[in-house]
């Protein structure tokens, strides 16, 4: 089975969370960005993937058409370990990380879709089969930096049915507020991305001991600085979770090698697709380290990681990013009852785009 065509679809779908954009590199957030990738075969078969685009849509649109389309063209689409091996080895020169790793990361989630198609098995059953049916989900808030909306969406989350909570917060008086309305049975996790130095982190980490946060992701500036994280972890007692801006194994290796993380957290839209999660999944269960996989995505990335957690992860949580879009790419497939999704059952992915989606929000 041949690949005849590799598509960057991109997308802009409208988006609001209840307070102004948060910036996010040079974009806010106002809209989701989504560069889908389309990869039709000689057998009629298409796959769907996403390679990771807020705020870097048409730089990741490029690659993809640019770097890895010209490659996949003509390759066998069963291949998938040994077109992802030699396409990671012929761009290297490009930079290992970042925008190229996106769009691979994109053209692999569509190679395993359309495995699973092929073979008319859902994704989890080709990766061991799924070990629940249903994912309990956290509700993960975006940065309002404001007591009273923390509180009031910490509040609506948990009448939701949302046992957990993550806040995207960096002021103190704002993470107590979430953590008076958070009861101490349901979780609370904190991601900063990345807002301190080492000593920064430590200081600010022993004053947030007391509340009980389940995690602490990514306190410390850069993200691979494993021996700051670990600094981190040790001087205030939190478990740190990170891992969303590493790409490729071999980077989570280094996190694992510098006994940085209690939590990995990889991206399958940004680490390399399945087939690179499937090797961080193998490297944490070696070092027993917990799997808390990052996916604030509602396209083919969100999709395949509901099918990794279910035959991979387990325990984890699927992170439910707390915003309102003007449309869904799969109607409520991705839409939490009482907290839970339901693992999806169908061939692949389990699910294809909605095209009518697809036509009203495309963009250059």
């Amino acid at each position: 089975m041949k690949i005849v065509r590799v598509e960057a679809v991109p997308l802009s779908i409208p988006c609001r969370y209840g307070a102004e954009g948060w910036t996010l590199g040079a974009g806010g957030w106002k809209a989701l960005d989504f560069c889908l990738v389309r990869v039709d075969t000689d057998a009629g078969i298409t796959g769907w993937g996403e390679a990771f685009s807020y705020s870097c849509r048409r730089a990741v649109v490029a690659a993809l058409t640019d770097m890895i389309a010209p490659i996949a063209v003509g390759r066998d689409a069963t291949d998938i370990a040994g077109l992802h091996a030699e396409i990671q080895k012929r761009l290297h020169i490009f930079g290992r990380f970042g925008i190229t790793a996106f769009a691979l990361s994109g053209l692999d989630i569509a190679l395993w879709d359309i495995a699973g198609k092929a073979a008319s098995k859902p994704l989890h059953a080709l990766l061991g089969g799924a070990r629940r049916e249903h994912l309990s989900c956290y509700a993960s808030l975006l940065r309002y930096a404001d007591i009273s909306l923390v509180a009031r969406y910490c509040e609506q989350a948990l009448g939701e049915g949302f046992g957990a909570i993550k806040l995207h917060e960096v002021s103190e008086p704002v993470i107590a507020a979430a953590r008076a309305v958070v009861p101490r049975e349901a979780a609370l996790l904190l991601d900063v991305n990345c807002e301190w130095s080492v000593e920064e982190a430590i200081a600010v980490g022993r004053r947030l001991a007391p509340m009980g946060l389940e995690w602490f992701e990514e306190p410390v500036f850069p993200p691979e600085d494993g021996t700051g994280l670990r600094a981190v972890g040790e001087a205030c007692g939190i478990p740190i979770a990170a891992g969303e801006n590493c790409c490729f194994a071999t980077q989570f290796a280094a996190l694992f090698d510098a006994g940085a993380v209690q939590y990995a957290q990889p991206s399958v839209t940004k680490v390399g697709g399945v087939t690179e999660f499937r090797k961080v999944a193998a490297l944490a269960a070696e070092r027993g380290i917990k799997l808390a996989p990052h996916s604030p995505y509602f396209g083919p990335g969100a999709l395949a990681t509901l099918h990794l957690i279910a035959a991979l992860a387990p325990a984890a949580r699927f992170e439910y990013f707390y915003l309102w879009a003007d449309a869904a790419l799969y109607g409520d497939l991705l839409v939490p009852a009482r907290g839970d999704v339901k693992v999806p059952q169908g061939p692949g992915l389990g699910a294809d785009p909605d095209p009518d989606v697809l036509r009203r929000f495309r963009v250059d």
